[in-house]
């Protein structure tokens, strides 16, 4: 079975090809957390309509993560960035969401930072 290459898409069938800014927050209980993905500049948008953008989807060889909260920043009236927000509500959906984390940031030469307190 050949690997499926962990992918983010704004419109089925079209990859994005910008690497995201991911911003994580975790419950102290491990139960819930937040991902928050900022796109500068997507490829999404050089389509010229946002209408295309249907939410983003989170796609590797596990399957599919989707969330709809999908944001466009616009600066002078133009589209400039997308900020997407997919909430895990459960332990299951955190370690899913890592897993595909770590693909993608293999694929795409991403690494994790953990922030100071």
């Amino acid at each position: 079975m050949a690997k499926i290459p962990a992918r983010i898409q704004f419109s089925r069938g079209l990859n994005e090809e910008v690497i995201p800014d991911v911003r994580l927050t975790r419950s102290r209980d491990g139960g819930q957390g937040t991902a928050t993905f900022i796109f500068e500049n997507p490829k999404i948008l050089d389509q010229g309509t946002t209408e295309d953008i249907t939410g983003m989807y989170l796609i590797d060889e596990e399957g599919e993560i989707v969330t709809r909260e999908v944001k466009a920043k616009f600066i002078n009236g133009r589209p400039e960035g997308l900020e997407a927000v997919y909430i895990m509500k459960s332990k299951d959906d955190w370690d899913r969401f890592m897993r595909f984390m770590e693909r993608y940031g293999e694929e795409n030469g991403l690494e994790f930072t953990k922030s100071g307190k």
